[in-house]
């Protein structure tokens, strides 16, 4: 037998556990766990992806201003769309000017949460009794179907920008190149909050200067996947849908 062989039969034997050993785990770096997560499903077997963002803010006066801005994409789909609904609620009691006032905290810094990556979820207060949740859902299901109806609202073409204001501020939804992007300022320096989506990242971000505010944003990711096999041409048709995407910032 020639000597490589001999090597490489000795390497491989001591490369085999023993009975006598243990199982002994290792501890993977954050760079290898990167390199082994999932990130492909095969377009054929996507039924329909749906995305909704909400966004609300309510004052101490219980009045709440917010949207709802919801998209989704199937076989039927021609051309990825954003449809928004105004959420604009009058207050449920009489105003108590003790917690009403013109908010007084002061939050400094943050520059830093423009530039990063994934999914960042802030929470910055400088005031009392208040309330705020950050939120992502990602629901997978599995059907030959996509959920009947479709979202409803204004549609919210690349590039515009929709507006509402009532008694607890101010509300703005944006599509641009880098995604789509909900922001409320609230009235009497109260604060205010941002939820963008694009890019490759997901932002919510809450800023809270007065008292006795309730603030939400919400994501939530629907996907149905097809359990069978995808007919001949469906996956070179999905494609061109979720090409669609990148106009949108995706």
């Amino acid at each position: 037998m020639k000597t490589s062989l001999w090597l490489a039969v000795v390497c491989l034997a001591a490369s085999l556990p023993t009975h006598a050993e243990t199982f002994k785990p290792i501890e993977l770096k954050d760079q290898e766990l990167a390199s082994l997560r999932g990130r492909y499903v095969m377009p054929g077997r996507i039924v329909s992806f749906g995305i909704v963002m909400t966004s609300t803010w309510q004052n101490a006066n219980g009045e709440v201003i917010g949207a709802t801005s919801a998209m989704q994409v199937q076989q039927s789909t021609i051309k990825p769309q954003f449809y928004v609904s105004m959420i604009d609620e009058k207050g449920t009691g009489s105003a108590q000017p003790a917690r009403t006032g013109t908010g007084t905290g002061t939050v400094t810094g943050g520059s830093g949460l423009n530039t990063t990556q994934g999914v960042t979820q802030v929470v910055r207060a400088a005031g009392d009794f208040n309330a705020a949740n950050n939120d992502v859902d990602i629901n997978v299901s599995k059907g030959n179907e996509a959920p009947a109806g479709q979202p409803q609202g204004q549609a919210l073409a690349a590039g515009s920008t929709l507006t509402g204001s009532n008694g607890a501020g101010s509300l703005s939804v944006s599509s641009t190149g880098a995604g789509v992007q909900m922001n409320i300022i609230a009235n009497g320096n109260q604060g205010s909050s941002a939820q963008s989506l694009g890019q490759g990242g997901l932002m919510q971000n809450t800023t809270l200067l007065g008292a006795s505010n309730r603030v939400s944003n919400l994501t939530s990711l629907n996907v149905v996947l097809r359990d069978n096999a995808p007919m001949a041409g469906s996956v070179s048709a999905n494609l061109e849908q979720l090409k669609g995407l990148r106009n949108l910032g995706y």
